[in-house]
């Protein structure tokens, strides 16, 4: 299927490494900036952006058409949708370069989607040919606004109202952290009037940023937010001043709702921890193959060999776990309910675990390159700030946990999918030494033991939810990079990081007992040595037991 979108892939690949890469560079260094009014004093409301980052918006938007490829019926020539793989491989690759722009890209898509699944006729025939628009200047971009200084996770809370005057809905409030906040359309929850409170008295809309009479709506952004990183992209404070909105769906399902939005933003945050990881690996090793120190490069040294895979295995990890998700995304929205429960329980899983593994990731390459790593001529510095947003925008790790535990486990029995196609992976790998297998087969059974026991404890055992979530992250992925390992078209040396996740990431080890790690150094041979290929044979030899 995929072999047709090769070449598009290999373009994207060459224009990140290139004028994405520089774009991001000077975007970085000159962020937006609020414009509020003119020099007569008249209201202007909007965000000057510097050129470099319009035209990382024509590349991402308009060549090759992140936001659309999965609702066009003829994506790039193919004759159908594209599928949700090609469009997190072209997130992975994307945002090895620039963090900021992948919000705009992912939250349009996702708000095409709320509006097609959710939106009476009447709006869809307004908004979707508007978002859908080929060329730039045409389209009307998506967001979603949902932070209040009253309730961030908890959006339960929320005080922005919405009154029915005179059959036109109309919005009253402030939204505390609104990103891309001069997007076209953006979902917003508020309560209408005479609602109950909590969760069950919010409702979803869609805010347009402009009337069909051309004028703008009435709502004001207040200031842009100081933000430690993903610089590029505006986020800001608006304040609801009677804004023109329409209503999305069932007025008591507006969390429901966004939460489709949210899911999807959750795995998008998974595949950038990924491809940053990978950024991270790239720089640790551009240094470490170049480099000299104590009479050699010092990718020889074993004591930076193993610093460098610590970043390799937890984004491979992360790979391997947001592909597997995008494949049942597809199954899940042709009606598969088994592919819905994997989707439901493999995006919390994800946007918790590796987006805490891209913070580690990006402080090991920062010390790979020494010095010149805290440097803002480097990059590192940069894939420090903007890697800690993975673990606040779309709910911090203890809200991913917390989900994982409560609800896709204890509420939706999620877990019982995954477990079954883990289980049906390990037994197509006969090709393995059994050892392996059966111990990759004992992380399975414990970690999902471990899991049910915390989702069943309710808040007697809701401290361990994060510590239930990595294991059974961990064991879930050691399957995969295994199983990925020995398809025929697969790469080998997956296996090798498989183990590597067994060991070090799942199975007890005494600080004190001596080493005996001889398999890693060959390991390590393979998998840091430039194009180095091995078969599965080879790579079995490698992992022995």
């Amino acid at each position: 299927m995929f072999r047709q979108f090769e070449p598009l892939i290999q373009r994207l690949g060459g224009v990140v490494g290139n004028e994405i890469d520089q774009l991001a560079r000077i975007v970085d260094q000159n962020p937006p900036v609020l414009e509020q009014r003119d020099r007569f004093g008249r209201d202007l409301d909007r965000i000057v952006y510097h050129p470099a980052y319009r035209e990382m918006e024509r590349i991402g938007f308009e060549d090759f058409q992140f936001h659309t490829m999965c609702h066009q019926p003829n994506a790039f020539g193919s004759g159908a949708p594209a599928p949700q793989a090609l469009k997190y491989a072209f997130q992975y690759l994307f945002i090895q370069s620039e963090c900021g722009m992948m919000c705009p890209l992912s939250i349009t898509d996702a708000t095409i989607h709320v509006l097609r699944v959710y939106a009476s006729e009447e709006l869809k025939a307004y908004l979707l040919p508007k978002m859908m628009a080929p060329a730039l200047k045409d389209m009307w971009k998506g967001t979603q606004f949902m932070t209040e200084r009253a309730g961030g996770s908890d959006v339960g809370t929320l005080e922005t109202v919405a009154r029915n005057e005179n059959g036109v809905w109309r919005l009253y409030g402030d939204k505390w952290f609104a990103s891309h906040t001069d997007a076209h359309v953006a979902l917003i929850l508020a309560r209408p009037e005479g609602a109950p409170e909590g969760i069950k008295g919010v409702a979803m809309f869609a805010l347009p940023r402009y009337l069909p009479d051309g004028s703008r709506n009435k709502y004001r952004l207040v200031r842009l937010k100081e933000k430690l990183g993903t610089k590029s992209l505006a986020s800001c404070e608006i304040v609801l001043e009677g804004a023109q909105a329409y209503l999305v769906g069932r007025a008591d399902q507006g969390i429901k709702q966004m939460m489709e939005q949210v899911n999807m933003s959750r795995l998008s945050h998974g595949v950038r921890a990924a491809g940053q990881m990978r950024r991270c690996f790239n720089e640790a090793m551009q240094v470490a193959r170049n480099r000299n120190a104590f009479g050699s490069r010092i990718i020889e040294h074993p004591l930076l060999r193993r610093q460098v895979m610590k970043i390799l295995v937890p984004a491979e990890q992360a790979l391997a776990l947001s592909m597997l998700a995008a494949k049942y995304m597809d199954q899940s929205r042709a009606g598969s309910a088994e592919a819905a429960q994997l989707i439901r329980i493999l995006t919390p899983l994800i946007k918790f675990r590796a987006c805490r593994d891209a913070i580690s990731a990006a402080r090991a390459s920062m010390e790979t390159r020494g010095g010149n790593g805290y440097i803002e001529e480097w990059v590192n510095a940069r894939l420090v700030r903007d890697a800690h947003i993975g673990v606040l925008w779309e709910g911090t790790s203890n809200i991913n946990a917390i989900d994982v535990v409560r609800r896709a486990v204890g509420k939706s029995k999620a877990h019982q999918n995954l477990y079954t196609l883990l289980k049906q992976q390990l037994v197509e790998l006969n090709q393995l030494p059994q050892a392996l297998t059966q111990r990759l087969m004992s992380a399975v059974d414990k970690s999902y033991k471990l899991i049910s026991a915390v989702a069943a404890g309710n808040s007697s055992t809701e401290h361990m939810a994060r510590q239930a979530t990595t294991a059974f992250y961990n064991a879930a992925s050691a399957v995969v990079l295994a199983w990925e390992a020995s398809q025929p078209q697969g790469d080998a040396r997956k296996l090798l990081i498989s183990r590597f996740v067994l060991e070090h990431r799942l199975e007890p080890v005494d600080p004190l007992a001596p080493p005996d790690g001889q398999w890693e150094h060959a390991a390590y041979s393979v998998l840091l040595e430039q194009d180095k290929t091995i078969t599965l044979p080879e790579a079995a030899a490698i992992v022995g037991a």
